[in-house]
């Protein structure tokens, strides 16, 4: 019978793991460390910590998973990361765990992390999320589903990235960025609606009741009218409703919040070019 696990890992013997995990030469795990069915784990990787890690995840040669926070104030507590099913953790991949006792670094399920990205402690990724190389999550980032990251992005401590977003490749991102939005640049702004990213997801108007034509009229709304902030969120209270623009307005109210870092800027249509002049 052909044993699931390299001689040369070395794993602590109260660490769990379902006999179908597969583990790589030279892999190191630890005493706390939990992980589901059908992963497999490859060389050189490192599972640490009060880590869970669900069913069917790849975790490709020398991630590092479940070490403590790059946080001053971590004074050792239990503190958690757990990952879900399905997802795909490239080379050198970095995810580590939260800073106060009871608090936990979340990976959802289904999402994809390119070589050498990091996640810092206390972020929360939800599912079908794609993180591509080099990019740089801070700590309490909490990225919504469906989001595109472009390669080396680098995303400040609390800020919130919506749902269908694409950030653009290199963007330094230290505010909000809203749901269904094309973000990019260094400062950062929204460009346009992320159509084809929507377009992709099943939202095209023929096939989801119109939830595209809606999006791009809030979009005109937010971002090519003459109309204010709060103005515009008004307008987009009389546009058809949809679970989407829910989301959008609830997003972009919530970011307005004391506790939150306020919205990526986008470019706003002048006066004169709004009146045709």
């Amino acid at each position: 019978m052909t044993t699931l696990i390299h001689p040369t890992a070395v794993i602590h013997p109260r660490a769990e793991l379902h006999p179908s995990v597969q583990v790589g030469a030279y892999a190191v795990i630890g005493e706390q460390v939990r992980v589901g069915p059908d992963t497999v784990i490859g060389h050189h990787v490192v599972l640490d910590g009060n880590t869970e890690i669900g069913a069917r995840n790849q975790i490709f040669p020398g991630a590092a998973i479940g070490l403590e926070p790059q946080d001053l104030k971590y004074d050792g507590s239990l503190t958690l990361v757990k990952i879900g099913d399905d997802n795909t953790i490239r080379e050198y991949v970095t995810i580590n765990r939260a800073t106060a006792a009871g608090e936990a670094t979340i990976i959802g399920n289904g999402n994809l992390l390119m070589a050498y990205a990091h996640v810092a402690h206390n972020c929360v990724i939800e599912d079908q999320v794609i993180i591509t190389n080099a990019v740089s999550i801070a700590g309490h980032v909490r990225i919504e589903s469906n989001a595109r990251l472009g390669g080396m992005v680098g995303i400040h401590q609390f800020v919130h990235v919506g749902r269908y977003a694409m950030i653009g490749a290199m963007s330094k991102i230290v505010r909000d960025v809203p749901p269904f939005m094309r973000v990019d640049g260094n400062p950062a702004c929204v460009r346009t609606l992320n159509q084809v990213g929507l377009q992709r997801a099943g939202l095209a108007d023929e096939d989801n009741g119109g939830t595209l034509r809606t999006l791009k009229k809030a979009f005109r709304l937010l971002y090519r009218s003459n109309l204010s902030f709060q103005q515009a969120l008004e307008q987009l209270d009389l546009l058809p409703d949809s679970e989407h623009l829910q989301h959008l307005r609830q997003f972009l109210r919530m970011s307005q919040s004391p506790e939150r870092r306020g919205l990526t800027p986008g470019k706003r249509k002048a006066k004169s070019e709004a009146s045709g002049e």
